[in-house]
């Protein structure tokens, strides 16, 4: 490998540190962690979607963002939910962890509760709040800095750079509304109601709110039958969280258990392109599984080596009640 491109490697790592060592400076604007079948994690969509199947549902969900490059992002979370008809609302539990590089990891848990009214026959209103602890910490050892490069050799140098903080602890808070019918659903959440303090040195690093927007429809592509096991779903998201804004438009296909789909990511009123996604997934009563690759199309595109998600959910079985209680029809991906 010739000097040139080593250089060429070595700056863009250097570059890869560079903004996280920007996420934790006193006047840094962070952003959440993505995931690419949200569905396939509900509680972290939309606290609203506590409950919603009624029975109890545990779901886990694993991310390996940008794999090809060196300090890869990776984010995990497992949740359980279920819905609790003496206090006419769903519970649920979110844990998650997220890894920038070596360097930057966040665990959270949050505490989920939702109501759900009936507006109508075909129509169902809910409303979610959550309250989340997190803890996010940088690994000062892992770090490299401008004073250990020299210009022919790379990273060489011991920094002169001294240690500080290190360590954040807060809370969070969270609220989402969901409505539905049989066939079409639409939600918005906003999260980080409080912004909190996410500063891991003196200052000030307010985590901005996230305003999430979401709306989709089953339709059964066999018209004859109510209950048709093949189906279309056409969904749209828009998301922003400060400056950042992202436009993710995609389609659902059902055929029996097997599920496949394909969607469109990028920045809303914006030219520039993300991703293109692909999912294929198995749903049974009890077991989903599902994958997708993230295909990345911007400028990133020759280093990335895309995304990688997988999701897990278990659908557990409970005792019919006689109380009606209306299930959302939506993709679980």
């Amino acid at each position: 490998m010739t000097k040139p491109i080593v250089m060429k490697r070595q700056l863009l790592y250097a570059g890869i540190l560079l903004g996280i060592v920007m996420c934790i400076l006193p006047e840094a604007k962070a952003q959440d962690p993505e995931f690419t079948q949200f569905y396939a994690n509900p509680l972290y969509l939309n606290p609203a979607f506590a409950g919603t199947a009624r029975c109890p549902r545990l779901v886990m969900n694993y991310r390996n963002q940008w794999p090809a490059l060196s300090g890869t992002f990776v984010t995990t979370s497992a949740s359980y939910d279920q819905h609790i008809e003496t206090i006419s609302g769903g519970l649920g539990l979110l844990v998650m962890n997220d890894r920038a590089g070596k360097t930057l990891s966040t665990t959270s848990v949050s505490g989920i509760y939702s109501y759900q009214q009936p507006l109508s026959r075909y129509f169902s209103l809910k409303a979610g709040f959550q309250a989340t602890y997190f803890q996010k910490s940088v690994d000062w050892n892992q770090l490299q800095f401008g004073d250990q490069i020299d210009p022919r050799k790379g990273f060489i140098y011991e920094t002169k750079d001294i240690p500080r903080g290190g360590t954040v602890n807060n809370v969070d808070f969270s609220a989402g509304l969901l409505g539905f019918s049989e066939k079409f659903y639409v939600g918005m959440a906003v999260h980080h109601l409080n912004e909190p303090n996410e500063s891991l040195v003196v200052g000030t690093s307010r985590l901005p709110m996230k305003w999430t927007g979401h709306a989709g429809a089953v339709i059964p592509i066999d018209k004859r039958s109510r209950y048709s096991e093949s189906n279309i779903s056409p969904n749209i998201l828009y998301r922003r969280q400060g400056e950042f804004q992202q436009l993710n438009i995609g389609l659902y296909v059902n055929k029996g258990p097997v599920v496949g789909g394909i969607w469109y990511r990028g920045l809303a009123f914006n030219t520039y392109r993300d991703a293109f996604i692909v999912l294929v997934g198995i749903q049974t009563d009890v077991i989903r599984f599902g994958y997708s690759y993230d295909v990345t199309v911007s400028e990133l595109t020759p280093a990335t080596g895309g995304s990688h998600e997988v999701s897990l959910g278990i659908q557990f079985d409970c005792r019919p009640k006689r109380v009606k209680f209306r299930t959302i029809s939506c993709p679980s991906f």
